[in-house]
């Protein structure tokens, strides 16, 4: 459930960067940190001796819609 539910707060990223590309420009910094968190979570992740893929899945997202938010905020 927990995955689930990181899954869909990146997923909302979706409307702010369609904002930010019709014009509507938000913040970049959360989106930013945002990426950051998702990026050290994966590498956490992933470098376990036993991968934990429940932890990669749910961030796996926020690395690419973080920076997708970001870069259009800019």
């Amino acid at each position: 459930i927990a995955t689930l539910f990181s899954i869909l707060m990146y997923v909302s990223y979706l409307p702010q960067i369609m904002n930010n590309l019709a014009g509507v420009k938000g913040n970049p910094l959360q989106p930013l940190c945002a990426m950051i968190n998702s990026s050290l979570w994966v590498a956490y992740g992933l470098i376990k001796e036993k991968k934990d893929w429940p932890v990669v899945t749910a961030n796996l997202p926020g690395i690419f819609l973080g920076l997708a938010a970001f870069l259009t905020a800019l």
